[in-house]
Formats: structure tokens, sequence, C-alpha cells
């Protein structure tokens, strides 16, 4: 799955290279301000394919004494520059461009330019959305979740280039509107408004990456369904009469750490024979949930448990 990522993030980036450099030359040679708003779009986006292949790779570092538990953070942290700079290269360029246009509309030349490269434009980002949505599908099948389910708790930078793909296909869509409609009605400001439109989508865009990356960052719980299938194994275990507390926490999206206060049916149980009831739920837990990758037992006698 790690490949798998990398070969996403990386084509989303030289997809993303080439559609930028097509839209600045086009955009320029046009005075489109969609199509320059677009441009800036790509822009932010192949920078963010840095941020997206930085997270991948220093997530992967081993633990070591001062990260115990590993550097899996470290993909929802520069998923969340990934989403800043969506904000401010992408949004921030669109939006000032598109109200530049407003006040200042100027005609709009090299039509055939404009579409031609906003459809090979939308065949590139199109393959690359495709990779990702590819990915996802097939990763929320061996979970056995819902699609959208797992989209949210999917690896940030594959979730991260599947919002931004889309958000580009839309784009493109825009950016067409506008200019077909400056062309057609000879009013100008369908341009820049097409340009603040695009600005528009890419906010939303990154506040929802950055919303679901400081969550994470946070500390985030599986979810309710999940922690209730564990504390049933759990539970189930022979020597187990119950789970008193379960407390869970993403480390990453393939890692989790779960902690749970269990009362045991014997308060005469034997440290050998909790180091061996831990290691059976243990085994038990990961059998069904892989992504459980520590689980600590706090075992609490049964008549202490009353108490």
């Amino acid at each position: 799955m790690a490949e798998e990522s990398d070969s996403t993030v990386l084509l989303a980036g030289a997809a993303n290279l080439a559609i930028a450099i097509a839209k600045v030359v086009a955009g320029l040679l046009s005075g489109s301000t969609a199509l320059l708003a677009e441009a800036a779009h790509s822009v932010a986006d192949t920078l963010n394919q840095v941020f997206l292949l930085t997270a991948l790779h220093r997530s992967r570092k081993p633990a070591d004494a001062r990260h115990p538990f590993g550097y899996g953070m470290e993909r929802y942290f520069w998923s969340l520059l990934a989403a800043v700079g969506i904000l401010v290269l992408g949004a921030g360029f669109s939006i000032a461009e598109g109200l530049r246009s407003l006040f200042a509309p100027e005609p709009i030349a090299a039509l055939a330019v404009i579409y031609s490269v906003l459809a090979v434009s939308f065949v590139f980002e199109g393959t690359s959305w495709l990779r990702a949505i590819t990915q996802v599908r097939r990763e929320a099948r061996e979970h056995r979740v819902p699609f959208l389910t797992h989209l949210k708790n999917a690896e940030p930078a594959v979730k991260t280039v599947a919002f931004e793909d889309s958000a580009a296909l839309i784009g493109l869509l825009i950016a067409a509107i506008g200019v077909t409609l400056a062309v057609v009605t000879g009013q100008h400001f369908w341009d820049g408004t097409a340009s603040i439109a695009i600005g528009l989508l890419l906010i939303v865009v990154a506040f929802t990456l950055g919303r679901d990356n400081k969550t994470m960052l946070i500390g985030r719980a599986l979810p309710d369904d999940v922690q209730q299938e564990i504390r049933g194994i759990i539970s189930g275990t022979p020597g187990i009469e119950g789970v008193l507390e379960l407390l869970s926490l993403r480390l990453a999206p393939d890692r989790v750490l779960v902690v749970a206060t269990v009362d045991l049916a014997d308060m005469r149980t034997t440290g050998s024979a909790i180091e061996q009831l831990a290691e059976q739920v243990d085994t038990d837990v990961r059998r069904q949930f892989p992504m459980v990758r520590h689980l600590y037992l706090d075992p609490t006698p049964g008549e202490l448990a009353q108490s």
C-alpha cells in the first residue's frame, strides 16, 4: 500500500506540473483570468505533492526512544501544510485575480488555445483523480467499510490528491463556462467571476482537509461501531468478564493504539496468566483489525471493579 500511495502522489505531481506550465502559457497568451486562476491552482497542487511525498517518507521512520509509537502523525502535519498551500497559493491568487478582472476586464483572445489546454488538463487531472479514487475504493473493500467512511480516514496523501483533483476537475468546468459566457455575451466580467468561483471552491477544499488533519493531530478515536466490535472480542475472551473502559487513538491511517481496562473473572489470576491473556486478546483483535498495532490491557480483578 505504501508503494501505491507513492505512485499516486507522484502521478498527481507530474500531471499538475505539466498542466501548470500549459495553463500559465495559455493564460498569458489569452488574457483569461479564469485560466490564470486554474494555473495558480495547479502550481499550488504541484508544490503540495512535495509536502505529501515528505509526509509519506518521514512517517515511515522507525520508532525510537523519543517517539516510541513511530512518526505516523507526520502524515497529518504535512498534509495540513498542503491544505494551507491550497488556501494561500490557489484560493488567494484566484480571488485576487478575479477581483482585478472585475474592476478592469480585458478581452479574451486565443480561444483555441484556451479550450485545448482545458481539454488536455481535464484528461490529465481525470487520470490522476481516477488513480486516487481507485485506490480508496479498493482499500474500502478490503476493510469492508463504505467508500465515504474510508475516504474520511484514508491515507492523508491519497485523500488530499483525491480532493485536489476533484476540485481541479470542477475548476476546469468553471473556467470553461466563464470563458464561454465572456465570449458569447461580450461581458468579460464572467471570466473574473469564474476565477473568484474557483477561489471559493479551493477555500472549501482547504477548509475540509485542514479540519480533518487538525482533528487527527489532536487525536481521533476509532468509530463507535469499531470500538464496540473490539469490546466484544475482548469481553468474549475466557478469563475476562467485561471491558470497563476502552480508549483508542489513531497514530496513522494504518496504526492504532488501544488501551482497555478489563474486569477479570478471577482476582487470583497470576502475572503469567495475565500475560498469556493479553497475548490472546492482542492476537484475536489484530486478526480482525490489523491496524491495531498497540494494544494494552489494564486488568482489574472482579471484586475491585465492583468497589
